[in-house]
């Protein structure tokens, strides 16, 4: 038995999609940034490089190009591509915005990460 989303996964023609999950709260609020811009021409865009003290530090930023191998996904309206070798370092993180008198930002909840530097700026 096939499912409709097993379907849209098989098709031939259908980009790769990554298991990154955006919250509403984060999702609204990277979709009002591009707004206050005026941009309705990029994406956000999640990668993984080389650095920090942990070995490996997150990028998020907003895009115009679209990578070959690039996963996509849609979140109400704004869409967040992976590259193809960060995908499975990013895989099941779930990115969120929060704003409260201590902390505004975007975060990630990793499961990947199997441990952070004492910034939090970077993982391994």
């Amino acid at each position: 038995m096939t499912t409709a989303q097993d379907a849209a996964t098989s098709t031939p023609d259908a980009p790769p999609t990554h298991g990154v999950t955006l919250t509403d709260a984060a999702a609204v609020k990277a979709k009002a940034l591009l707004d206050q811009e005026g941009r309705d021409d990029m994406h956000l865009r999640i990668a993984v490089q080389p650095g920090g003290c942990a070995g490996l530090r997150y990028q998020l930023f907003f895009d115009e190009r679209t990578l070959d191998g690039d996963a996509l996904r849609d979140f109400n309206g704004l869409k967040v591509a992976v590259d193809r070798m960060s995908a499975p370092y990013v895989d099941g993180a779930v990115i969120d915005f929060v704003d409260t008198i201590e902390k505004q930002g975007f975060t990630i909840d990793n499961p990947n990460a199997g441990g952070s530097c004492a910034c939090g700026d970077s993982f391994h």
